[in-house]
């Protein structure tokens, strides 16, 4: 597996579903998982030891708002990179990203607050040790130069 994805709640299945069509383009594979660090941290904890069982890169990318507890648990107890993405909310006029953003030493999921640019980042990083995988990433990067030229060419 190489993105493993896990939602706080089912209700953030609308928002992590960006970030797995975001991975399908670039062909990566990728699960996705709920639990929470609040209410399951028990059954969290041993989903995660499976994963950091299985041999080969992966990123855990978080999906959880309010008090966003799940990014910071899942990073520190696992090796492997963790990008939080938190689901956009209007309560508390907006300040509970600040949960994603401040976290204890020693604990640094990054935080990325656009699913498609999670699914980037993630494949990033998966980049850096499958050449398949960067290489999907530079034709990415080639196909937005295109199309920005070609906007601009349209627009003399």
């Amino acid at each position: 597996m190489h993105v493993i994805i896990i939602m706080g709640s089912p209700s953030d299945r609308g928002f992590a579903s960006q970030i797995t069509e975001a991975l399908d383009a670039l062909d990566i594979p990728w699960v996705v998982r709920i639990s929470s660090a609040h209410k399951t941290p028990r059954a969290l904890l041993d989903m995660l030891a499976v994963y950091e069982a299985e041999p080969g890169p992966h990123v855990y990318v978080t999906v959880a708002g309010r008090s966003n507890a799940l990014s910071g648990m899942v990073d520190a107890a696992v090796a492997a990179p963790v990008i939080a993405c938190p689901p956009p909310s209007e309560a508390f006029g907006g300040a509970d990203v600040y949960s994603s953003l401040r976290v204890p030493s020693g604990v640094a999921p990054a935080v990325v607050l656009d699913p498609k640019n999670a699914a980037l980042l993630a494949a990033k990083m998966l980049g850096l040790a499958e050449p398949e995988i960067a290489a999907r990433v530079r034709g990415l990067q080639a196909d937005q130069v295109e199309r920005l030229a070609a906007a601009d060419r349209e627009g003399r």
